[in-house]
């Protein structure tokens, strides 16, 4: 089961609470409720084309990617059948028109259905998430929009906390832990759908070649979201994400909630797969076994055994080593 708790909750304070009581706990969380003040959920209630109203006025005009998909897909946003390519089409337009396309999908007007991914509040909808914030999440993060029809986004994972919360329409989660990882039977690294690789499986959860989904399925847990409903999700936690409704809004929110510097922890993920993933199996366990020392600390400090003026850059990777360590990769990928 996934805890809840309701938006009165004083882990709800400010982001500060937010951070101690909830984002390092690393665990998903369902927040009823949290939304339900915010303008935008009030403008979705009439009807859809009331909630598309409301958004219109924040226009900038600047035109994102729509993805598209005939009616035979049913909203299943996918590759097609040999993995070449995808079940869709991308077009730039211009959201006003973007949204009558949605509209005309949602009335039966229109064969196929429509959506709008990660658009960026600031750039597309200026002054939207002034108007409609979420003051648990740091001020500096920007807030994203999901907008469309009825749909099923294929289980894939985020590279960084996320906080959504559904503002028109209905969605469903699906969440896998990320240990899950090994069941679920990763798709291409390289040539993803929207940036993230997706689970195989989950989207053919009866196929004979993916016997060991199973156990990941036993482990599923699954959310619905009303209107201004939110889920938190630590990153690395896999999902699949279905708007059940017409047309659906949702609000979201990625940032790196631990974070001590500007890199990634997934680019070293990749460089350490090319360095190391196909040397002999007695050497990757010797590397894992430095990984595990260095990197994960299962016996904490890997140098608290010398005094900590002396652990030189190890001494604090938050402080002077941070910066010396990366100098020390920068030099070496250069060749210097």
């Amino acid at each position: 089961m996934i805890r809840e708790i309701a938006r009165t909750d004083p882990a709800l304070t400010d982001a500060e609470a937010f951070q101690r009581t909830i984002v390092t706990k690393a665990e998903p969380v369902v927040i009823r409720g949290l939304g339900a003040h915010l303008p935008a959920v009030a403008a979705g209630g009439p009807s859809p084309g009331s909630m598309l109203n409301y958004l219109v006025q924040f226009d900038s005009g600047h035109c994102p990617q729509v993805f598209s998909a005939d009616e035979a897909v049913a909203g299943r946003y996918f590759y097609n059948h040999d993995l070449s390519g995808f079940n869709f089409s991308r077009q730039s337009m211009a959201l006003p028109q973007a949204f009558a396309r949605m509209l005309q999908h949602a009335a039966g007007e229109r064969p196929g259905t429509s959506y709008v991914g990660s658009l960026v509040a600031p750039h597309y909808l200026p002054g939207f998430g002034e108007e409609n914030a979420l003051t648990i999440v740091p001020r500096t993060v920007e807030p994203r929009l999901w907008i469309g029809n009825a749909s099923h986004v294929a289980c894939h994972y985020d590279a960084y906390e996320n906080l959504a919360c559904v503002l028109a329409g209905s969605r469903r989660f699906t969440l896998y832990p990320p240990d899950a990882i090994a069941d679920l039977y990763v798709g291409p690294i390289d040539h993803t759908m929207a940036g993230q690789p997706v689970s195989m499986a989950a989207a053919d959860p009866h196929n004979p070649a993916y016997p060991r989904f199973a156990a990941a399925r036993a482990r599923a847990v699954t959310v619905d979201l009303a209107p201004g409903d939110a889920l938190f999700l630590p990153k690395l936690w896999w999902h699949q994400v279905e708007a059940t409704a017409p047309l659906n809004v949702m609000l979201n929110y990625w940032w790196d909630a631990t974070a001590t510097g500007p890199d990634a922890p997934m680019l070293s993920m990749l460089h350490a797969m090319i360095a190391i993933a196909e040397r002999p199996e007695a050497e990757r366990a010797a590397f894992r076994a430095f990984f595990d020392h260095f990197v994960f600390r299962p016996e904490g400090h890997p140098l608290a055994h010398v005094p900590e003026e002396r652990r030189g850059v190890l001494k604090s990777l938050r402080g002077e080593g941070y910066g010396q360590i990366r100098a020390m990769i920068v030099r070496a990928l250069r060749g210097g």
